[in-house]
This record gives structure tokens, sequence and C-alpha cells, in this order.
């Protein structure tokens, strides 16, 4: 199997699945919970699953007390989730009891408030994270491959394992723009953990990749890179496939009878290791080999 030979279809594929979330993050943007605007979540519960309570009966309930409701979703279990600006306890209460009086069946489940200075120090310090950690990696992995034999470069392997990381991180947050869009689903704090453990996972699995290519560059120093490259990929794969099957059936089995708390964290690692396998093994490698084409071509010329 050519790997290196046919790295552009590879490419091309990579860019046909981030595309579709690209353009949905440039006109949808993410759906933002609490933990990043602001604000307060009201969770209720009917507890006789025959009735229903129609959303827009019950914001109007809730305007009736003076809380200005954003958004209000229904969920499993006859729950209702309502999203408003900032209210306190006081409010809480009395809007509870009202709603209580109207619908005996009515229960509470949970009741939070975010201000909006927290959710923007929030969002904020998500970014920073991110970033953060990826100028980490780059240095890292200069440092640690920094005798990595000619014509290699420790900097072109720190650069490239970020190009990866980056287009898991852009998968991720694609595919979470489309769920916002179609599903409402919201990206709260759990989501920003979820990117983190993606970004360490995927850069895992490309230094698996990258060792291999430095121990066959020594062994094999009169050997085309394209091929070193070539072989160190087809040599690391089953280990790269197999850790992460083995990841994914744990995160599935999370995902299916794990709690609703956590579902959409596990659909974000499960989309985040999915992308991570495959641009450890079809992006970062062949972009170090075609960094080195470039490279030969301009001096050459």
């Amino acid at each position: 199997m050519n790997i290196i030979k046919n790295k552009k279809i590879f490419f091309a594929i990579s860019l046909l699945v981030m595309i579709p979330g690209i353009i949905s993050l440039l006109l949808f943007g993410l759906k933002l919970s609490i933990d990043f605007t602001g604000g307060s979540k009201i969770e209720y519960q009917i507890s006789n699953i025959k009735f229903q309570i129609s959303n827009t009966e019950l914001q109007k309930l809730i305007k009736e007390k003076g809380v200005d409701v954003g958004s209000i979703q229904t969920a499993e279990g006859n729950r209702y989730i309502v999203r408003t600006k900032p209210i306190d306890q006081k409010k809480y209460t009395e809007v509870t009891n009202a709603l209580k009086n109207k619908y005996k069946d009515l229960k509470e489940i949970s009741f939070q408030t975010v201000g909006p200075t927290i959710g923007k120090e929030t969002t904020v310090n998500a970014v920073k994270s991110v970033v953060f950690a990826s100028v980490l990696i780059i240095f890292y992995i200069a440092w640690s491959f920094r005798k990595v034999p000619k014509p290699a470069s420790s900097w072109r392997f720190g650069v490239c394992a970020i190009v990866a990381l980056l287009h898991d991180v852009l998968v991720v947050i694609g595919v979470f723009s489309l769920l916002g869009y179609f599903l409402s689903v919201e990206i709260d704090s759990l989501f920003v953990t979820a990117l983190l453990t993606i970004i360490g996972f995927s850069v895992h699995d490309t230094i698996v990749v990258f060792d291999r290519i430095r121990e066959n560059l020594r062994r094999m120093p009169d050997v085309a890179f394209p091929k070193i490259v070539n072989e160190s990929i087809l040599q690391t794969m089953v280990r790269s496939l197999n850790t992460s099957f083995t990841t994914l059936l744990v995160l599935f089995t999370l995902f299916l009878f794990g709690g609703e708390s956590t579902k959409w964290f596990m659909v974000a690692l499960i989309v985040g290791i999915t992308s991570g396998t495959y641009s450890s093994i079809f992006n970062a490698a062949p972009l170090l080999v075609v960094w080195h084409e470039w490279n030969t071509r301009g001096k050459l010329s």
C-alpha cells in the first residue's frame, strides 16, 4: 500500500470532511451553552409521561413572571430545559411555584446561573488553553526530534503534528456546529475538555509514526525520504488502528449506557479520536513528504 503516492487523495478526503463544518461555522457558528454566554438554565420534568406542555405555553407562563426566556428545549423523560437571562434564587423560586400551581406533576430537576462576566472568561480561557497546548506541543516535538537525521528537520515534525491536530479540532468543531444548527446541541465546558483530550490523543498517535520515521532514517540512510515515510506509516498502522479501535469501543459503550450529561462529550471524543487516527496516518506524515519535496525543488531551482 503506497500511502505517500496517493497522499493527494487522502488530503482531498480531509477537505471534503472539513468543508461542510467550516461552512456551518461561518454561517451558523456554534450553539453556546450558558457556560460561555452567561444566563440561567432551569430544568423541569413532568412525572406524568402522558401529559405534555407546549413550549409556547411554558414560555408565556414564565414571561408573565418577568423573566426573559431565551429558549425552551424538550428532552427525553418528559423534561423541559429552559434558558433565560441570569435570574436569582428568589425569582427562580417564584417561577417554579407558579408552574407547580399550574402543573401538579411538575418537578424541579436543576437550576444553574452563570454571570456574563464568568461566561466571557470561560470563552477566553478555552481559546487560550487550546492555543497554549498547541504551542507547547510544537516546542516539545522540535526538542524531542532535535537529533533527527537529515533531510528531516525537528521543526517540520512539530509543525506537521500541529497541522494534523488543527485538522482534528476543526472536524470536531465543524460537526458540533452542524449538530447545533440541526439538533440544537450546545457546547459547554465539557466540550473544551474533549478538545484538549483529542489534542493529546492526536499528538500521541502522530508521534508514534514520527518516531518510527526517525528510527528508519538512521537505519536506512540511503533510502529516499518518501519511501522511508511510507514504510514507517505501514509499520505503525496496525498499532494505531488497534489502539483507536479499543478506545472507540469504550466510548461507544459509554455513549450508549452513560448518563445524558456526558452524551455529547462522548460524541466529541468519538469524532475527534476517529479524525485523529486518520490524520496521524494519512495527513501528518505525508505532510512531511510534501514539505521535503517543496524544499528539494527550491534548492534545485
